[in-house]
């Protein structure tokens, strides 16, 4: 049996798409997976590390605004990566081919379709992204972390399983948590996020009386890491890093997530039952506001718009879940309620009875 993984560029792609092939080679070993990306992702760092197969082929992004000349040669670059994905399917003959999102997730998956493979799509977001809207067209069988987004989508089988989450996460869920302080970690995505560095260290700065109570762990990002450890010098109960590399040990001591509205890290958040304050990335599309919204209406979640982030309100949030446990506890339960833990192998399970 052969299966074929497209999609990749941000991690939010990659990690969900390994833990659903770690799972279906757990399930069935004898599988033989290959993914399918481009040159310009994370993927060519991230699955050079595992023992999958990378294969690449042209392709780019055409949803944003600006830049007539990038968005011709976005255009150029389909054909070509369709044309490549031709041959790529010719040439080894994939039983199933599974798109997780980010543009090279397409010209794949379409060609594909088109040549009459088994073929569904993973779509992570409430709102799904132009490219899977698209190609629910053209594919029997999506994948949902949320329910919201069935209504976008013209897939005949849509089913609603979660966010896989990458086996260190699965691993570390079920331990306590080791300190006694209220424990917030901030990150916004793996190049950080100016926004919230500025928002959250504005925040301890004007909040001493908390220091005693507290302990801060922001990642920065490697761009504003010097400025934003310059801003904490002297203050013990923050640590600033430019990068988390064992990020489920610090999921696992969070009470507070505060963070952008990316699907992995709010499905992760869910998983431990951090409650997150999201502030969206600002996008055409809105997809990181609907999945906050999603987790907002749930009560389990706070969300912040960034056109009209109001610092007083977020410092009156923070101490009040700082100082109501029971708020905390709630939230933290109903936000449980949302996470799947066994997503991955749910999917691997029917896609691998699809095969057979």
């Amino acid at each position: 049996m052969k299966v074929f993984i497209a999609g990749g560029g941000t991690g939010g792609h990659i990690y969900p798409a390994l833990a659903i092939a770690d799972s279906i080679k757990k399930i069935s070993s004898d599988c033989h997976i290959e993914f399918v990306g481009t040159a310009d992702g994370l993927e060519t760092k991230i699955i050079s590390k595992t023992t999958y197969k990378l294969n690449l082929i042209q392709s780019g992004k055409l949803n944003f605004e600006g830049n007539v000349f990038q968005k011709i040669k976005t255009l150029v670059k389909i054909p070509i990566g369709i044309f490549q994905s031709v041959i790529l399917i010719l040439k080894n003959k994939p039983d199933f081919v599974l798109g997780v999102g980010g543009y090279v997730s397409a010209p794949f998956v379409l060609a594909a379709a088109l040549m009459g493979r088994k073929c569904a799509f993973w779509e992570p977001n409430a709102h799904p992204g132009m490219a899977n809207r698209l190609l629910s067209k053209f594919v029997n069988k999506s994948y949902l972390v949320f329910a919201e987004a069935q209504k976008y989508l013209q897939s005949k089988n849509n089913l609603v399983f979660g966010m896989p989450l990458r086996t260190e996460m699965q691993n570390i869920i079920s331990a306590e948590k080791t300190s006694d302080k209220f424990f917030i970690l901030c990150f916004g995505g793996s190049q950080g996020s100016q926004f919230l560095n500025d928002q959250l260290s504005n925040f301890i700065l004007s909040s001493p009386e908390l220091h005693g109570k507290i302990e801060v762990i922001h990642q920065t990002g490697p761009k504003d890491f010097v400025r934003i450890q310059k801003k904490y010098e002297n203050i013990n109960c923050v640590k600033a890093f430019d990068f988390i590399y064992n990020m489920p040990e610090y999921y696992r001591q969070a009470d507070i997530l505060f963070c952008r509205g990316g699907a992995s890290t709010l499905a992760e958040a869910a998983a431990f039952g951090i409650v997150p304050i999201v502030v969206p990335l600002p996008a055409a599309d809105n997809h990181q506001q609907k999945n906050a919204e999603s987790l907002v209406n749930k009560n389990a979640g706070f969300m912040f718009l960034q056109k009209t982030f109001d610092a007083n309100d977020f410092k009156l949030k923070l101490k009040t879940l700082i100082e109501n446990k029971k708020l905390l506890l709630t939230m933290s339960e109903n936000l449980k309620k949302l996470s799947a833990n066994n997503a991955s192998d749910l999917i691997a399970t029917d896609i691998l009875k699809e095969i057979n």
